[in-house]
């Protein structure tokens, strides 16, 4: 093959591993969506919490030790132990479920048969908050975040791909991130359980019964406040999934929570209601701008990636507003 077409295939597989860890965060996007309604503005934000949560047990930090340390005067920063990645994980997702309790506690059931403006003004007043009570919390320093996978090039494809250019040509193989390729597989493995949980569970059906009526699923005794909480958790966990992968990649940071702005192509491509439609959606805007950038970011100056993905969402809305898998909307008049 000539050189030129295996840059192509470089440039797809990396936009195709970079749309997988959009689509993660458009997962959680969708879930809340298909349950209530609600267009969680908050998502973003926890992404960052979550992964702040998570660096902050495995480091074996205090939580609140500024505001500790400046009411009682005291200088302690950390338990003086560690965790395991694993531990650490299950204990950032127990305070992600404990998370979405208080939400459906302390917000939503106040705000029952509101309107869906009412109820994505709440959430945006959620991420705002929680965002500041991720940095009281853990602190907003730059951290790093170490789950003990493997990262940088994989030199067993390079040297497999090397040998695929025509013979005498300067080609050095492809380079793929060995941490997007997992964050890819980890992608395929949630989105095929939560398929699984939603079509085979007695919770998952009952969560698709209140997606498509809540006053019918109401009527036959479905509790709509344990479906919010249920959603709300599984929102929390696909956080986890998406903060982790990010943070690992990039380093936990307050600008961590700007990711859900990438996910909002995502969404207006796949559809507000589809989880294939997140993971479609966003690997047509990864692989979308990486190929833009490639070929046309040269000629006007480069820096395309970063409104490529929103100039396509608005073709999209004018020319099919529900996205490829979403369901089109018929209102009688």
């Amino acid at each position: 093959m000539g050189v030129g077409l295996l840059n192509t295939i470089e440039v797809i597989l990396n936009g195709l591993m970079t749309g997988v860890m959009y689509s993660l965060v458009a997962l959680g996007f969708v879930l809340i969506f298909k349950a209530s309604g609600i267009f969680n503005y908050a998502q973003g934000v926890m992404s960052l919490f979550a992964a702040l949560t998570l660096v902050g047990f495995q480091s074996g930090q205090i939580p609140f030790a500024e505001l500790i340390n400046a009411v009682f005067g005291t200088d302690v920063h950390h338990f003086g132990f560690t965790m395991p990645a694993i531990l650490a994980t299950l204990c950032a997702l127990a305070v992600m479920v404990l998370f979405a309790i208080i939400v459906e506690r302390l917000i939503l059931k106040h705000l029952v048969n509101q309107e869906p403006i009412i109820l994505f003004m709440a959430t945006i007043g959620l991420a705002y908050f929680l965002e500041g009570f991720g940095d009281m919390m853990w602190g907003s320093d730059i951290k790093t975040m170490d789950l003990g996978l493997p990262q940088g090039g994989s030199f067993w494809f390079e040297d497999v791909t090397k040998t695929w250019a025509a013979e005498g040509s300067d080609y050095w193989g492809m380079y793929v991130d060995v941490l997007d390729v997992i964050a890819a597989s980890v992608a395929i493995c949630l989105v095929i359980a939560l398929t699984l949980f939603s079509q085979y569970t007695k919770t998952g059906r009952a969560l698709r019964a209140v997606a498509d009526d809540h006053q019918a699923a109401l009527s036959v005794g479905i509790s709509l406040r344990y479906i919010w909480v249920v959603t709300w958790a599984i929102a929390g966990l696909v956080a986890l999934v998406a903060g982790s992968m990010w943070g690992a990649k990039s380093g936990v940071q307050f600008s961590l929570s700007l990711i859900a702005l990438k996910a909002l192509p995502v969404l207006m491509l796949g559809g507000f209601t589809s989880i294939p439609g997140a993971i479609v959606g966003g690997m047509m805007i990864g692989v979308g701008e990486k190929l833009f950038e490639f070929y046309v970011g040269p000629m006007v100056g480069g820096a395309t990636e970063n409104w490529f993905a929103y100039v396509l969402a608005l073709v999209f809305l004018v020319f099919r507003p529900q996205g490829l898998f979403g369901d089109k909307i018929i209102e009688r008049v």
